[in-house]
């Protein structure tokens, strides 16, 4: 989800492949006769946009978006552990070139970074936005602007970064911006802390799901994440829902995404995240064609200074062994920059 996280890759090749499979029951946006569409613009056909967007909305009465279910009611002023207000804040919007090779093409992918945060880890690259909440709050309509805009500069996808406490704004604002004309992939870039009643409501409007699967260990997850013991049981439930309703990744014919999940998992030092765990349990539960990115990017920032184990980069070495690991249980289509860090790490090595 960060920003910063991975902008040492930018320089990394670009390419790679995906497989065409999904799972879902609702058509994936693809019909002979008119080609691909985005899911959203499907639902609005079918009448049940409006429908959806008025019950995300209800929600801000009682504030239960995520797992934390504080129970505020925003619509009235009150904030909880997001410390989000109920009108969306946003801290930029740009063509982003340091993504996934199947979300970045030649135009970049259009992202928006929302203000604030549901997890809060405390070795967050971008805390300036998600812990101290730096941003401009805007209208709905300005944010549909905000997707147009990026549409027109030839980004392939609307990519919503951290958009877990926004997700009613976001609803709305791609209703707007399809009545002006979106047509491009809706991109849910999360933390992995969602709640899987929320994901159900986006079935049939979200594309390309991508969520962080931070850790498979509860304590390790409470730990760094302000008390988020549930994180990798609650993060895993909706990881096989985001599969079961846009399956494997599907790209048009530039390898561009189009649909389909895309899970990412950071190597942190001294294996506190459970990479070995992580990667078997996507053997086990998701096809193993799963695009998966393995991020070699963590460095030490915010408080992660205050916590000796997390307090270094990755070495090489655990970067490898994680490489190896995903082999080890037959995963098929992971990222090409990680593979291509691989090399790099692999050639070092040796020398």
């Amino acid at each position: 989800m960060d920003m910063k996280r991975r902008d040492f890759l930018q320089g990394c090749l670009w390419g790679g492949s995906s497989f065409l499979f999904s799972s879902s029951s609702r058509a994936a946006g693809l019909t002979k006769k008119e080609g691909w569409r985005p899911a959203y613009e499907l639902l609005e056909r079918e009448g049940e946009f409006s429908q959806r967007i008025k019950r995300a909305y209800d929600i801000f009465g009682r504030c239960e978006l995520c797992p934390r279910c504080c129970g505020v009611n925003r619509l009235k002023g009150e904030r909880g552990f997001c410390q989000a207000p109920a009108k969306v804040m946003v801290y930029s919007f740009h063509p982003h070139f340091g993504e996934e090779t199947a979300l970045v093409g030649e135009k970049g992918s259009g992202t928006i970074f929302f203000s604030n945060c549901n997890l809060r880890c405390v070795f967050c690259q971008n805390w300036e936005i998600s812990h101290e909440g730096r941003g401009v709050e805007i209208s709905d309509e300005k944010l549909a602007e905000m997707m147009i805009k990026l549409q027109k500069m030839g980004c392939h996808n609307i990519n919503l970064v951290t958009p877990t406490h926004v997700m009613p704004n976001i609803l709305q604002a791609t209703r707007l911006a399809l009545k002006k004309g979106l047509s491009i992939p809706l991109v849910y870039n999360t933390s992995g802390y969602e709640r899987p009643e929320i994901i159900t409501l986006l079935d049939g409007i979200v594309d390309i799901y991508l969520p962080d699967l931070k850790y498979m260990d509860p304590e390790q997850a409470s730990k760094y994440s302000s008390g988020a013991s549930d994180y990798p049981e609650i993060t895993r439930k909706a990881i096989l829902d985001m599969q079961r309703q846009v399956g494997v990744l599907q790209t048009d014919r530039r390898g561009i995404a189009l649909r389909g999940l895309i899970i990412r998992h950071l190597v942190m030092p001294n294996r506190v995240a459970g990479t070995e765990k992580f990667l078997r349990w996507v053997s086990e539960q998701l096809p193993r064609n799963t695009y998966v990115n393995i991020m070699a990017q963590y460095r030490v920032e915010y408080k992660a200074y205050d916590y000796p184990e997390i307090a270094r980069g990755v070495t090489i070495q655990e970067f490898l062994e994680a490489m190896d690991w995903a082999k080890k249980y037959g995963l098929t289509n992971l990222d090409q920059k990680s593979v291509m860090v691989r090399k790099i790490f692999q050639r070092q090595k040796v020398d």
